[in-house]
This record gives structure tokens, sequence and C-alpha cells, in this order.
């Protein structure tokens, strides 16, 4: 399935526009139609205090947030004229009530195109890490280093690949993008898993030239990627998150973490 329908998280924010600027390229790619949203709600201290504080004092953060929204609708508006698609993007200040949880709102499209923006305890009430996206919303996202630009859409995939049901549904979810590219690279860290002679040929039958490649990590898993990754050329790479549970990697890593911190070039991930 072509990818037409788009989802963009914009914090507004005009030092994370890198997600923004990309999902406008992609949007213009595959002639798709772009729909920006934020996540916003009383700041994580507000939240923990909203019922000691006075109803005057949550109604003024309320009005001065709804100001922010505001001044972020308008500023993406400017942006996709300007880009010449501002008939086919619209700006949603998401509702919960109306429309559910980001992580619902967000299943109704193909793909996600998001910032880089990391997850933390107390994160920005205007932005959603990404790998939280990809965990509970079911699609995949595409996630894009601040500071990257290219034209158009890029030439050559790597495919993080270990053969397991993650990074198979991140592969699977990332056809629509891997049938525009002109070279697919599976890249495995260690042992190549069994049948990826086999997978190499269903791409091709797809018409994505690929090759199969298995390194020695030098280093983390992550460092092995990103290492071969800017030997290669590679303008995007498609991983697997999440082989062990949300708890488990929040407590210790992983490899998903690691390389999103690290890489220059954008990252799709599916669960």
């Amino acid at each position: 399935m072509a990818v037409k329908s788009i989802l963009c998280t914009y914090s507004g924010d005009p030092d994370k526009g890198s997600g923004l600027a990309h999902a406008i390229r992609v949007a213009k790619h595959h002639d798709a139609h772009l729909t920006s949203v934020i996540r916003h709600g009383l700041t994580f201290v507000h939240q923990q205090l909203s019922t000691r504080l006075p109803s005057a004092v949550v109604d003024q953060i309320r009005s001065s947030e709804a100001k922010q929204v505001k001044e972020i609708a308008d500023r993406f508006r400017r942006i996709v004229e300007e880009a010449g698609i501002g008939d086919r993007a619209e700006f949603v200040d998401l509702d919960s009530s109306r429309d559910g949880p980001l992580t619902d709102f967000s299943r109704a499209f193909d793909v996600i195109i998001t910032g880089n923006h990391a997850s933390s305890f107390n994160q920005d009430p205007f932005t959603t890490p990404p790998d939280v996206l990809a965990l509970r919303s079911g699609r995949p996202v595409l996630i894009v280093p601040q500071g990257f630009e290219a034209e158009g859409v890029a030439s050559h995939a790597l495919v993080a690949w270990d053969g397991k049901r993650a990074a198979t549904r991140a592969l699977v979810a990332a056809m629509p993008f891997l049938e525009t590219k002109g070279h697919i690279t599976l890249l495995t860290v260690g042992d190549k898993p069994l049948n990826t002679g086999r997978l190499v040929q269903t791409l091709e039958r797809h018409g994505v030239p690929a090759d199969a490649v298995s390194v020695a990590p030098r280093g983390s898993i992550a460092d092995t990627i990103l290492q071969e990754n800017e030997a290669r050329g590679a303008r995007l790479i498609v991983m697997g998150a999440y082989e062990h549970s949300k708890f488990t990697h929040d407590l210790t890593g992983g490899v998903t973490t690691t390389l999103l911190k690290q890489t220059q070039v954008p990252v799709l991930i599916a669960h």
C-alpha cells in the first residue's frame, strides 16, 4: 500500500523542525496528505499539583497554552503554504475527549514522522517520544535527526536485520518507502539469520535491488550499525524496536535508544 496519509508530530519549536521538513519532502514525493498534530496538556508539575492550585492559576496556564497552540498552528500553515502543499495539509489540535490519545489517533495514518525528541521523565508537553509512539500505536515511526537535510527521498536504505519478529514487522511497514529506494542492504551483526537469501529474492521481486551482509560487532550493536551505515552511505535506517519488554528497555537501555541518540540519518522503527 502506498503512503498517502502522513501524521507529523510538530512541537512548533523552530530548533526541532527537522521532522516537519522531512514530512513535507515525503508528502511531495508520494503525493500524500499531511496532518500535523501536537500532544499537549498541563506540564508534569502542574499535573501533579492541579488539585492544589487555585482555579484561576490553572485557567491562566491553560490560556497561555492555548496561545502557544495557535502560534504553532499559524507557523505550520505558513510553512506548508510556502512548500506548496497547503491544499493537502491540515493542523489538528488534539482533543483527547474527541480523538483519543495521540497513540490512538495515529493509528488512522500510514506512517508517523517526528523529530528526534528523546524520552525524559519531565518531557516537553508538546512532544511525545518516538519509541513510545511506535510501541503503543502499532504504526511505523520515521524519526528524523535535527539538522538532517535531503533532496527528495534517499536512494539507499540499510535494514538492521536479525531475523526476529520486530525486524520483520519493521521491514514490512517500511515497504512503501523501500519500493522507492534504489538499493536495500540487509545488515546482520553476527551470523546471518535463516532464509535471509529468500528475503533478498522477495525484495527483488518487489523491484527492490537488495543484498545481505553480515559483520562482526565493533563495539555495541548500535555502534556497528551506525559505522556500517556511514561506510555504505545509506540515507535511511530501518529497524525493529523492543524485542524485550518496555520496562526492561527503560531499565537497561537498548539498541534503539542508543542508535536514535547518535544517528545522523532518519530511522524508521516499528514494533
